[in-house]
Parts: C-alpha cells; sequence; structure tokens
C-alpha cells in the first residue's frame, strides 16, 4: 500500500496545490462534527457568500465535561475538586474556544 501510494504521489511541490484561499465561499451555515480523542469535536460556521466566513465557532468536548463539574462535585470538598477535574480528563486549553 506504501509502494502504491508513493508511486501516486503528484510530482513537485504537493503544497502548491492546496489553494491558498477559497474563491467563494457558498452563502449559509453549517454544523459539522468529528470525533477526537476525548468526544465529539464540532464547528459551526456561517458564511454571507465572500471569501472568508462570517463567523466560525468550534465547540470542543471539553467544555461540554466541564460543564458538568457543578452536578459532579455536589457535597465535596474544595480540596476534592483537583481530582474531580483530573477524573473527567480534559484539556482546559480547549474550553475556551
Amino acid at each position: 500500500i506504501i509502494r502504491q501510494a508513493l508511486d501516486r504521489l503528484p510530482v513537485g511541490n504537493v503544497q502548491e496545490t492546496i489553494p491558498k484561499s477559497f474563491k467563494k465561499i457558498p452563502e449559509g451555515e453549517v454544523y459539522m462534527r468529528t470525533e477526537a480523542p476525548r468526544g465529539e469535536l464540532g464547528f459551526y460556521v456561517i458564511s454571507d457568500g465572500s471569501q472568508i466566513p462570517y463567523r466560525v465557532k468550534c465547540r470542543s468536548n471539553c467544555f461540554t465535561s466541564l460543564s458538568a463539574v457543578p452536578e459532579i462535585g455536589v457535597g465535596a470538598m474544595i480540596a476534592d475538586m483537583v481530582a474531580i477535574i483530573g477524573s473527567i480528563d480534559i484539556v482546559l486549553g480547549e474550553v475556551d474556544r
């Protein structure tokens, strides 16, 4: 399979075939989701028909998991919150997307 893939690679710089920008993004809105290592990762895009999207919003699964902490932590001590958040296995850098 690797030999077949190498034989079918285009000649020259592969990145030159990738467009630098979109000519025109169709007008409308779309939500697409994909599977990520920690759950579902979703993208919401709104376009007004120009080259640049009007709005792009990324919804991380870590944000959804972190929003459950108030329910999980009912009756727990503050010192236990470190273990509770650690057990959810979130990436805090993804929460603010």
